[in-house]
């Protein structure tokens, strides 16, 4: 998905901006960071989780005990995964980039090393 298709799906997206923020791939395409993502990752507050579960979307819980919804083939949500706070770009709320590299060196996989490269190398270019 490029940033013109992410921002049409979200836009679409029928819950409130205050409840949810892009993060992973979704919000550093919306940076400028990476020219596409395969699919959309959001955090999301307890109240659009518990509208999410109540409407019936496929859940499971995490080890940390918040929810894990599948939005559709593209979109995955996670009950409050939050690190540092929320910007906006083109009025979408997104992970601020410390947020995600935060996040990134949480999950420690090979492709988020990578990421965290590749957002520090954009920060560089911001100062």
């Amino acid at each position: 998905m490029t940033k013109n298709e992410i921002i049409e799906r979200i836009n679409k997206f029928p819950y409130e901006r205050t409840d949810f923020w892009l993060i992973t791939g979704a919000a550093m395409v919306l940076y400028g960071i990476k020219e596409e993502t395969a699919d959309i990752d959001m955090g999301c507050n307890k109240k659009m989780a518990d509208r999410l579960q109540k409407e019936g979307f496929l859940y499971k819980y995490t080890e940390s005990g918040n929810r894990w919804f599948k939005v559709g083939g593209d979109i995955e949500i996670f009950e409050n995964w939050l690190n540092d706070t929320v910007t906006r770009i083109d009025e979408i709320p997104v992970i601020t980039l410390k947020g995600m590299i935060d996040m990134k060196k949480e999950l420690g996989r090979d492709k988020d090393l990578k990421d965290i490269a590749l957002i520090q190398e954009f920060m560089k270019g911001d100062t």
